[in-house]
């Protein structure tokens, strides 16, 4: 099973990195490594998972990529494989994660409520740009649902090598720092958005933490 759920992910990453989409937006302010941005509208396949931040990502992954590779009903019936688009995002959703890593994938994650000793967490893809919520295939796996979220303002940090949580949680808190010092209040709890593959070279990954205000 690990070793599946190993290659079905790697399989993902693949794809994702010869992707050429991701979310549309307007660069509002940018003070580097800061930027505020205006998203368009957007659908999203999401699902909620447990388990540390890796165990998370692996189960996210697959059941995320499970619906995109073609478990689905497509509108004119059969299945349909649905292009990927960057970046993965994760966001811890239970208090105490949301304290760990200063509220915060794409991909996208976040963490929702607490089950006993385990965190729980929700991973989402952003759709390819064509779909609407009608022509979307409707996922078999019910793990697995779509949403569309208007548009939305964030504020960003952008950095660049691993994404560890201890790394995540002082960016975070940077971009906290940053927002209350611009009179920026947040809305929502932070996210973590990974546009590269595994084997990409440290320096030029590219992460992002995300916070909507």
């Amino acid at each position: 099973m690990r070793l599946f759920m190993t290659f079905f992910t790697l399989l993902f990453l693949i794809e994702t990195a010869m992707a050429t989409e991701e979310p549309k937006y307007n660069v509002i302010k940018k003070s580097a490594p800061f930027e505020l941005r205006a998203y368009a509208p957007k659908i999203i396949a999401e699902t909620i998972v447990y388990g540390d931040l890796d165990e998370a990502s692996s189960a996210g992954f697959k059941l995320i990529a499970d619906y995109i590779f073609g478990n689905n009903i497509a509108p004119a019936g059969g299945n349909e494989k649905i292009s990927m688009t960057a970046p993965v995002t994760m966001e811890a959703t239970t208090n105490k994660q949301s304290k760990k890593i200063s509220m915060t994938a794409p991909v996208s994650m976040a963490k929702a409520d607490g089950q006993g000793e385990f965190n729980q967490w929700r991973m989402h893809f952003v759709m390819p740009s064509e779909y609407t919520m009608d022509t979307l295939p409707k996922p078999n796996n019910p793990a697995v649902t779509l949403r569309e979220i208007p548009n939305s303002n964030y504020a960003v940090y952008l950095f660049s090598w691993f994404a560890g949580e201890e790394k995540v949680t002082q960016k975070t808190n940077e971009l906290l720092v940053w927002m209350k010092s611009n009179n920026i209040t947040p809305t929502g709890k932070p996210e973590l958005a990974r546009y590269n593959p595994p084997w990409t070279l440290p320096f030029l990954r590219r992460n992002e933490i995300m916070i909507a205000y």
